[in-house]
């Protein structure tokens, strides 16, 4: 376990937190947020790491997220990223109605899905401009007449 001075003890940690002990407790007991470390008696102490969870998962309740939702991303995001072992902790999560997205090493995605939310413009302009020359293709194939008509009309 740490030194003493880098863990919390519930009653501070939900002083920083901004919510109740029981919660706190709560969220440990059903597996959201658990604690790093615990004594030796069976007290919960929370590391740094450890709060970021915490706010994490109360700043996105605060926004309107599920905690079954925040729970169902946790699981995915495990399986999407199984280097991450916290990520509440390790990625950086926006809330988006009952949509959460993660962004992580230069990607955003659905923390449930795992689709990708980041496209490259670069890549949306190519297809823009293939898709305008098929198009004109297309159309000087259909009515050549037409065509050089109004290249004629323009000129």
């Amino acid at each position: 376990m740490r030194a003493a001075r880098d863990v919390y003890r519930v009653g501070d940690v939900a002083k920083i937190i901004g919510i109740s002990r029981r919660q706190l407790q709560y969220w440990d007991e059903t597996d959201l947020v658990r604690p790093g470390a615990r004594t030796p008696g069976g007290h919960a102490r929370y590391a740094f790491e450890d709060l970021v969870a915490l706010k994490t998962a109360k700043r996105l309740i605060d926004a309107g997220v599920s905690v079954q939702r925040i729970r169902k991303s946790i699981r995915a995001l495990r399986e999407i990223l199984p280097a991450v072992e916290r990520p509440l902790a390790e990625v950086v999560l926006v809330a988006t109605g009952d949509v959460v997205l993660a962004f992580k090493d230069g990607t955003a995605f659905d923390a449930v899905s795992g689709q990708e939310w980041v496209f490259e413009i670069a890549q949306l302009r190519r297809e823009v401009d293939a898709y305008r020359a098929r198009r004109d293709i297309e159309a000087t194939l259909r009515t050549p007449a037409a065509a050089v008509g109004a290249c004629d009309r323009t000129a």
